[in-house]
């Protein structure tokens, strides 16, 4: 007999998923899932997109982690709202972790509210945290085969981040490979290329999720 623990874990999650983002909805708050390998850039990404986009929304972070608060400390520096969640060794946010987080959080107040998944190119892309969007950053230095070796988070992304640009050469990434392996997983997503360093490209980002964040 072979007994499937996955599907009865992940129903219980999609579950919960449905009543946040119905709760996401009332409020018109946009919810963003952010993907990436330790090391992409994922909070220096969401430090530029907050310094870009405060002025117009109100904004707040939800951080995933094995352990630590380093991260949620970065972003409370900054003065935006940001609630720490340490997985203790789970490899992924599940949808029970955001119900408990946005508790303390004033949806009524906020327009955006940006979730760091624990780095993982695996394990988050099963989890449904009803949010509007899964977005995906990957970095240079990964390499451009990824889209090759993970497709699963390229697939299940809306947008992708291309991040540390400027190390293309040091790392012979070849972008027009990469972008041809990320449009046939899935034709539907941008592809934004960011410099970590200049900022070059941050706008095309921000722009794309201003306009959601709108819409919501």
């Amino acid at each position: 007999m072979k007994i499937d623990m996955k599907q009865p874990i992940l129903d219980k999650n999609d579950a919960i998923a449905r009543e946040l983002r119905e709760r996401f909805a009332e409020h018109h708050v946009y919810v963003v899932d952010l993907l990436a390998s330790p090391g992409s850039g994922k909070t220096s990404t969401i430090l530029a997109t907050i310094d870009a986009l405060r002025d117009e929304f109100n904004i707040a972070v939800i951080e995933g982690d094995i352990a630590s608060s380093v991260d949620a400390e970065k972003i409370k520096a900054q003065g935006i709202a940001a609630v720490q969640i340490n997985t203790g060794g789970a490899c992924h946010l599940e949808s029970a972790m955001i119900k408990r987080a946005i508790d303390v959080l004033d949806l009524e107040r906020l327009d955006l509210i940006i979730v760091e998944n624990v780095g993982n190119l695996v394990c988050p892309t099963d989890f449904d945290l009803g949010e509007n969007a899964k977005v995906m950053i990957l970095s240079v230095p990964e390499g451009d085969d990824k889209p090759l070796k993970y497709p699963g988070v390229f697939q299940v992304s809306e947008a992708v981040i291309l991040n540390k640009v400027d190390t293309m050469p040091v790392f012979n990434f070849n972008q027009e490979a990469f972008e041809e392996s990320v449009n046939q997983l899935n034709p539907q997503a941008p592809i934004f290329p960011l410099s970590a360093t200049t900022g070059e490209g941050l706008e095309a980002w921000t722009s794309w999720l201003a306009e959601r964040i709108r819409k919501a």
